[in-house]
């Protein structure tokens, strides 16, 4: 996956270098920009229209006047609750995908062992299970252990991550055999190795992750509106469903409130653009020298 990735950056920086002297190429990507941002725009034009013009045909391809959504949008639901209740779970899902990462990873990039590539090919197989056919089964075991409805239910079962693995164990398996003899020698534990060395060097790596589970963590639906049934402990975007009723969609609304709960993991992906990229060369290897 870091892989592909990294080739995909290595296609787009070509494209970039070579936009001056190809205006083809400057027009497909702005077609490709376009095409990918006009949802967004969609919805930013919705939640300026009031509810008859929704529906109108031909439809309204530039925002309406009708700002008041937005208002009504925030006094629908408790979003300063909800901000809190995503940031604290996000944060927390964070902390220990890292941790886990960071011990798997170096578990099967650098530790010799019997059964290591079996290891490795059993923690990817786990991609291949969809999470939806082990809801029902979740269910029932958080239900046992008296976890539905809590903050433990949104954090705990989701602390590990096969992405967050598989990346830092292919940064794990870049590093140079003589820095791993030299911490020996020094008579470095494997445990201070990876602390002081290895994730000081992975560094690039270790943020794409938070990053990637972060923004998973935020965007996160399915799962909490079935283990939850308190807005005391929902995320944003089960907040959304608010909005979602038995007389039917209040489309303005809803679109009003996805524009200001996206507006905060968006600013978060902007800003964070540059160490993505660091982070998907990072898994094929950052250690030069």
């Amino acid at each position: 996956m870091a892989a592909r990735l990294a080739v995909a950056l290595r296609v787009g920086a070509r494209w970039r270098r070579a936009l001056p002297r190809r205006p083809g190429s400057t027009l497909a990507v702005v077609l490709i920009g376009a095409l990918f941002a006009f949802p967004f725009y969609w919805v930013i034009t919705t939640s300026f229209d009031t509810s008859s013009e929704v529906y109108s045909f031909p439809p309204r391809f530039f925002p309406g006047g009708d700002a008041g959504n937005y208002a009504r949008a925030w006094g629908e639901a408790p979003w300063v609750h909800y901000f809190l209740n995503t940031v604290l779970i996000a944060g927390c899902t964070v902390v220990l995908v890292l941790a886990t990462s960071l011990l798997a990873g170096f578990a099967l990039g650098v530790m010799r062992y019997r059964g290591r590539e079996i290891c490795f090919v059993l923690v990817l197989m786990i991609l291949m299970v969809p999470q939806v056919v082990l809801i029902i089964p979740d269910y029932i075991v958080l239900d046992d252990i008296h976890w539905l409805n809590t903050y433990w239910a949104q954090i705990v079962p989701w602390g590990a991550s096969v992405f967050g693995i598989f990346l830092l164990r292919q940064f794990f398996q870049s590093l140079p055999e003589e820095l791993i003899e030299a911490a020996e020698l020094d008579g470095a534990s494997q445990l201070r190795f990876l602390w002081k060395v290895a994730a000081p060097l992975a560094w690039p790596a270790i943020i794409t992750i938070g990053l990637y589970v972060f923004i998973g963590s935020w965007d996160s639906f399915l799962w909490p509106f079935i283990m939850t049934s308190s807005a005391s402990v929902q995320p944003i975007e089960v907040g959304l469903a608010t909005f979602l009723g038995t007389n039917g969609t209040d489309w303005t609304g809803l679109s009003a409130a996805v524009v200001f709960t996206s507006l905060p993991v968006m600013v978060v992906f902007m800003l964070s653009q540059r160490r993505l990229v660091e982070g998907a060369f990072a898994g094929t290897g950052a250690v030069k020298g």
